[in-house]
């Protein structure tokens, strides 16, 4: 290969897909903000335009049945898939988003790409390879290399020494899952065992999810969701892959889709809470699984979990937190996460992309916290009452900018008021980490039991700290913003927090001004006044949460634009054949302006539309 030659990274993923290139001085993804994962969604749109990404996915909560989405589950096999009135093999529908992430990346890069290395899950087969290689060709590139998936993951973190280092990879994405030990000494990466299933993944936790809240609509409606019109399934299939994702960051995810289907022009709607714990109690079996294949691909490796340097997550769906847990109940390592899940793969591809091109790149460079922060809590040490526990809500080596919380309970009966010390540290003992701020929150509900208060905690990439405790029943909150959670510690701050040590602290204080932990539970999203009957985001001025986040406004928006299409042709037998035409045709603007994600465009089609149904029922 000459120098020069342009060669890019491409993750062909089965949820999201993503391209990496060397450009502006290192390997990163290209396209900007939620754009640099492209759903792997393929689609026709009724007027027979080819919808790519986010305009596909965006279509299939009105016309499933005109789009194609986990395309990569079917790699290497004889099926063809239905969209609209056409047949496509799964080669022709992944080549289709390999062309648009091409476009993506010659709008960046500002020239040609002919090249790629695309990388596949490590327990793919040989038809699998085959296959993607096909797709490959079929969007005009030359596969210059098939890479695994984990091999990948390992040149994203950059674990390029003299000194050798063994990693479990550790792939658990939408649609399938492989572990992997992986061997890496100096320019050698040996990936020395794979075991997975290529039938396992977010997908899997979406329809446990989605069987659940079926039946129980079924059980009180009589309905069936999973059966007759497509757009209700579809429906409830987006809400809850939302509330997958709100519950990887989250203790809990509001439901609420309003008149998801009719019954003799009877309007029903769904609304459920569901919290992680439910969440995890049901997608427990299927991360268990996973076990199997870490301790079969540790065995075939000849390794023990004590000769393992690391354990590097990859994929999104290791955002759950039970994933890490269970990974470090039965390896006794804290797994790594500091390159993003989503991207990591992507972003090792274009690392051996950029060398091929004749670039010397040794590790994608990622903003990590170097610090972890978190509140001191009531707990037990040594069996007894302890009023200064601690357990870090942000890990040291989170990318930045973060936001993660946890729930507490108040300490006493009819406590109304708590205080939240925030501290910077390691130490299970609060006072053996430096205090960096506190705060009260006072005239929280006065009740008997326990009263649930979630600690929120936002850190930027210029080390600002934002803590926000909320009363979860009312929303009441307080926050304190820290400027400087980054900065080193001087030795009298050290001194400090020795000193601190040192005092005695044998009861609770008087009024009880402590919580009890309730359990881990880490998540993002800001907001500084918390609706509980919302879905916890939008803090004004709050630090944001990671650019490729799905834009959680832009989706309630498409959400509702649909159901306001579905409600007009409800109205069809109603209107005269005028008002009929009228509706029609804004019922295409509305879905042309979200397929080009024009949000002006939409805004104007929906009020054109909202007063032609206005008369409409008024009649």
């Amino acid at each position: 290969m000459s120098e020069g030659d342009v060669v890019v990274g491409i993750d062909l993923g089965t949820t999201n897909s993503e391209v990496a290139a060397f450009l502006e001085g290192r390997v990163q993804v290209l396209g900007a903000g939620e754009a640099k994962m492209v759903p792997s969604s393929v689609g026709l749109s009724p007027r027979g335009e080819l919808l790519v990404g986010k305009a596909a996915r965006n279509q299939q909560l009105l016309y499933p049945e005109r789009t194609v989405r986990s395309i990569k589950r079917q790699m290497g096999t004889d099926v063809e898939v239905e969209i609209g009135e056409r047949k496509f093999t799964p080669q022709e529908v992944s080549a289709v988003i390999l062309r648009a992430l091409v476009e993506q990346a010659e709008r960046d890069l500002g020239g040609r790409v002919k090249k790629a290395v695309i990388t596949v899950p490590a327990y793919f087969s040989d038809a699998q390879r085959q296959a993607t290689r096909e797709a490959g060709a079929l969007a005009g590139l030359e596969v210059v290399r098939i890479l695994n998936e984990p091999t990948a993951a390992s040149l994203a973190y950059g674990y390029r020494e003299a000194r050798g280092h063994t990693v479990l990879v550790y792939d658990l994405g939408g649609g399938t899952f492989d572990v992997s030990i992986v061997h890496i000494e100096g320019e050698v990466t040996e990936v020395l065992a794979s075991h997975g299933n290529n039938s396992l993944g977010g997908d899997d936790f979406d329809a446990l999810l989605l069987d659940r809240l079926a039946q129980e609509f079924l059980r009180e409606h009589g309905v069936d969701l999973r059966r007759g019109e497509r757009s209700a399934h579809s429906r409830l299939w987006w809400a809850v892959e939302e509330a997958k994702k709100q519950l990887s960051a989250e203790p809990y995810a509001k439901i609420r889709e309003e008149a998801i289907v009719s019954v003799n022009g009877k309007p029903l709607h769904l609304e459920r809470e569901i919290s992680r714990e439910e969440y995890e109690e049901l997608i427990r079996p299927l991360v268990e699984s996973t076990l199997e294949s870490v301790s079969r691909a540790l065995a075939d490796a000849g390794k023990k979990p004590s000769e393992l340097d690391a354990i590097l997550l990859v994929g999104g769906s290791t955002r759950t937190p039970l994933v890490s847990r269970v990974l470090e109940e039965r390896t006794g390592l804290v797994p790594r996460q500091e390159v993003h899940p989503d991207l990591c793969v992507a972003l090792g591809a274009g690392i051996l992309a950029s060398r091929l091109s004749g670039r010397e790149v040794e590790r994608v460079l990622v903003d990590v916290s170097p610090y972890s922060f978190g509140p001191s809590f009531l707990g037990e040490r040594g069996g007894y009452p302890y009023p200064h526990c601690y357990k870090a809500v942000v890990r040291r080596n989170t990318p930045l900018p973060v936001t993660r919380a946890e729930s507490y309970y108040t300490s006493s009966p009819f406590q109304s008021t708590v205080e939240v010390r925030v501290y910077q540290g390691e130490d299970e003992d609060a006072l053996k980490n430096v205090l960096v701020g506190n705060f009260t929150v006072e005239g929280l509900t006065e009740t008997r039991e326990p009263n649930e208060v979630l600690c929120r905690m936002s850190l930027d990439v210029d080390g600002i700290l934002r803590v926000t405790a909320i009363e979860k029943r009312t929303g009441k909150s307080k926050q304190i913003t820290i400027q400087d959670a980054l900065r080193e510690k001087s030795e009298e701050e050290i001194a400090a927090a020795r000193k601190r040590l040192e005092e005695l602290f044998s009861t609770v204080r008087a009024g009880g001004m402590e919580l009890f932990e309730k359990s881990e539970t880490p998540w993002e999203g800001t907001e500084e006044e918390f609706d509980p009957e919302e879905s916890f985001d939008g803090e004004e001025g709050g630090a944001p949460v990671e650019e490729v986040e799905e834009d959680s406004g832009w989706s309630e928006t498409i959400r509702e634009s649909y159901r306001l299409v579905e409600r007009s042709r409800s109205l069809f037998g109603k209107m005269h054949d005028d008002d009929k035409e009228e509706a029609i045709d804004l019922n295409a603007e509305v879905e042309t302006a979200i397929a080009r994600e024009d949000r002006e465009a939409l805004e104007k089609a929906r009020r054109s539309l909202e007063e032609l149904l206005f008369f409409v029922e008024g009649k």
